[in-house]
């Protein structure tokens, strides 16, 4: 309990399992794209992949590790042989599990991904958990993200233990967060440095012109956060620091390849936020985003393509140079 880290991360965590499949149709309705399956049929799995270890969270814990962080995570498994998995993948990963709950009784909770070509849908079950922070250590940053219902607590105890730490707070709202609008999620977001969501995911919070990225981030920014970062899928990354008063837009590398992009935003809150703990600025802080993201939709899964800091070089001499940061 007297150590410090460099980074403690809160949220639940998952056993995802990847199924590839081959015969379905693509449907659009009303400008959605949708998946259209034969009610009855037995569909075919061309792949079939399971990773331990995963959701935001616990992605972004594994990532920072493997940045070179020193990282613990809270998070809930289950009693079941997965939750035990889960907590032996965070030891092997160097994750602190200091502050793993084990819920005696309960399963794990487990997402069915169906992927097709580099799209998917995931279907999710979260098992209830009794969220209560434990006391933690001193930490330079905290990272919160997808937590399920009953998380209210945390919005209470994790803005006092930021007050107490004087830690930064990075926050990546889950579906459960979203869902309960800027007045549920108030404390936290006034608690907050960064916080970091798609253009979507912003525009459902403050509402007004889902293009305008400048009133978007004000919005947001006026709600606690002095740094606002938007994703927007292939457009790249927008950022806004109150501070500096500065707007950034850091674009893709076009031509690097996807297989598969489950993770890629907690990929680059990872890299984003590990870079800002270690020192970079806004700016640096996107490339190193981009580029974990830019690993991640290479491989299957959330965790195969994170990054060490040799293999950050190594994306930055093959990819940093086919995009810019620059001002907005």
């Amino acid at each position: 309990m007297n150590e410090t880290y460099d980074l403690i991360s809160i949220g639940d965590s998952t056993i995802d399992v990847f199924m590839e499949i081959e015969d379905y149709r693509g449907l659009v309705q009303d400008g959605k794209k949708y998946l259209g399956l034969d009610h009855g049929a037995k569909i075919g799995v061309k792949k079939m992949t399971r990773i331990a270890a995963v959701g935001n969270s616990a992605n972004n814990a594994i990532g920072s590790s493997r940045l070179g962080l020193k990282t613990a995570i809270y998070t809930h498994v289950g009693s079941d042989p997965s939750g035990q998995e889960m907590v032996a993948i965070f030891k092997e990963e160097g994750v602190s599990t200091d502050f793993v709950h084990i819920d005696e009784g309960k399963k794990s909770n487990f997402s069915s991904v169906i992927n097709y070509g580099a799209e998917r849908v995931i279907f999710v079950y979260h098992e209830h958990r009794d969220y209560n922070l434990p006391e933690l250590p001193p930490s330079k940053w905290v990272y919160y993200s997808s937590s399920s219902e009953g998380h209210d607590i945390l919005h209470e105890q994790i803005p006092s233990y930021i007050q107490k730490s004087g830690a930064k707070l990075g926050f990546n709202p889950g579906t459960f967060q979203l869902k309960e609008g800027l007045l549920g999620i108030a404390p936290i977001l006034k608690a907050t440095y960064v916080l970091i969501l798609n253009r979507q995911e912003a525009h459902g919070l403050v509402g007004g012109d889902e293009a305008d990225t400048k009133n978007l981030q004000q919005k947001l920014h006026e709600t606690g956060p002095k740094v606002v970062i938007i994703t927007d899928a292939r457009n790249g990354t927008f950022a806004f620091d109150s501070e500096s008063g500065r707007y950034l837009h850091a674009g893709i590398p076009e031509d690097s390849p996807v297989v598969e992009r489950t993770g890629a935003g907690d990929a680059f809150s990872t890299g984003s936020i590990a870079a800002m703990v270690k020192g970079q600025g806004l700016a640096e802080a996107l490339v190193w985003g981009t580029l974990s993201s830019t690993s991640v939709v290479q491989h299957i899964g959330a965790r195969e393509g994170l990054l060490t800091p040799e293999g950050m070089e190594e994306m930055k001499q093959r990819w940093a140079g086919d995009f810019e940061v620059k001002e907005f």
